[in-house]
């Protein structure tokens, strides 16, 4: 063989093993395709009201703060995907504390902020901010933190109640906003972790029973719930009040038909449908891009689970497989809740299409969340170790080796390695001794 062809032999391995992982180039895609296509609909969906509204204002406002705030959350999945596994395990016990500390201040008078009869928000005009979707990732990591370092805690509800009482919390203090939409998504993102660490349903039974009761409870005692409820079980006897936008938005999606009226040619955006632009961005997808816009959407959030669940399966250590498995069912939950909504399939809620709806918090939380996926799709891990048996052994504890087991480990190879080159010294020194006195006794016979 040529000199070229062994050369061209040597590198060709080297750009395979260089090249990034399938699942690493699909989540991107399929998170850079949302991205683009919720700011072509963010600025379908809000300038006609905007022009309306404001008799003239600025039809492209909602269309730049989404772009600042893309270019926000494009800096946070690059650090994320670079190096979000080590910060986010060790920031993880300060930022629960923080986002329940953030939960409660939204609920102090005066300093939270009420939109549409909920009390979600802090800050004000552009920088306001949502503490519930920081609580999302923060319960997130908090699991996987906990639910990698001791996997023993699995097996009842005794060694789950730290987490169990984290989340309890979170979810009592977004479902007093009320904000019951991102609690259910919550919940899903939560249930989807326990069961990615093998806790079993009989373990979780007493506590899903328990969750019914509250949610019950808490739409017993909320009007507005109640409403929302009565609205997607009988919307046709209500048309004009509580079943009026689930109404328009199937009206909206409906007179898409195969191939939609056209990018911009909305009716129901302009004067119908409240929220076009962030919960019910969906619709106006549908109303103008048709069957085709819907299934292509649809595709984009498939690849996406596709290629976050396939990343989880083929981490290195546990840490990484239940933080990719969370996020993305975080993600993928949360997606579900808002277009069963859409299409009448559920209650309204109120969360926002992620990486498609105006929403400056949830854009950049949910871009960091992917840039942590991305991180765990390109093989990285949260912990650093000496040597492959070091990485071996945390991928089964689930945790960190502690330094006497990594000087352990390597000096056993250490000690392994030289065995072997002993041994084969050897053998090599017998087998060649063979072979001479064979040829030896092959040479006195022809003397003879």
């Amino acid at each position: 063989m040529s000199p070229s062809g062994k050369g061209l032999l040597a590198h060709g391995p080297r750009r395979r093993r260089g090249a990034p992982p399938i699942e690493y180039s699909l989540l991107l895609t399929a998170t850079l395709c949302l991205l683009a296509l919720g700011a072509v609909m963010v600025f379908s969906a809000s300038s006609a009201r905007a022009l309306l509204a404001d008799q003239g204002g600025d039809g492209a406002e909602y269309l730049k703060r989404t772009v600042i705030f893309a270019a926000i959350g494009l800096l946070a999945l690059r650090l994320a995907a670079v190096r979000g596994l080590r910060l986010a395990r060790v920031a993880t016990p300060p930022l629960v504390v923080v986002s329940l500390l953030l939960l409660a201040a939204v609920l102090i008078p005066g300093v939270g902020r009420t939109v549409n009869g909920a009390q979600r928000w802090l800050g004000a005009g552009m920088l306001q901010f949502q503490p519930s979707e920081l609580a999302k990732i923060a319960v997130v990591l908090y699991g996987a933190h906990l639910l990698s370092a001791r996997p023993g805690r699995t097996r009842t509800l005794r060694g789950l109640a730290p987490l169990l009482a984290v989340v309890g919390l979170s979810l009592a203090l977004i479902a007093t906003e009320p904000d019951l939409g991102t609690a259910v998504v919550l919940c899903i993102a939560v249930g989807s972790l326990l069961l990615c660490a093998g806790v079993r349903l009989r373990t979780l039974a007493p506590v899903l029973g328990a969750v019914g009761l509250i949610a019950v409870c808490v739409i017993a005692a909320n009007p507005y719930q109640q409403e929302r409820l009565t609205g997607f079980l009988h919307g046709s006897s209500d048309p004009h009040g509580a079943g009026y936008q689930s109404r328009q938005a199937t009206i909206a999606v409906g007179s898409g038909g195969l191939t939609g009226l056209g990018l911009g040619e909305s009716v129901q955006k302009a004067s119908y449908l409240p929220e076009a632009h962030t919960d019910m961005i969906a619709a106006v997808l549908g109303e103008e891009t048709g069957f085709a816009g819907m299934a292509v959407l649809i595709g984009l959030l498939g690849m996406f689970g596709y290629a976050g669940l396939r990343a989880a399966h083929r981490a290195r250590d546990r840490y990484s497989k239940l933080l990719a498995a969370g996020l993305t069912s975080l993600i993928l939950g949360q997606a579900a809740v808002n277009l069963f909504a859409v299409l009448g399939l559920a209650p309204l809620t109120g969360v926002p299409l992620p990486l498609v709806s105006y929403g400056g918090t949830s854009l950049v939380v949910t871009l960091f969340s992917a840039g942590l996926i991305l991180n765990v799709a390109r093989g990285r891990t949260a912990v650093a170790a000496g040597s492959k048996q070091a990485r071996r052994s945390s991928s089964r504890g689930g945790g960190a080796a502690s330094p006497a087991r990594l000087s352990a480990i390597e000096g056993g190879a250490t000690s392994r390695r030289r065995l072997t080159s002993h041994d084969a010294s050897g053998d090599s020194g017998r087998r060649h001794g063979r072979t001479r006195r064979a040829g030896d006794r092959r040479r006195r016979r022809a003397a003879r």
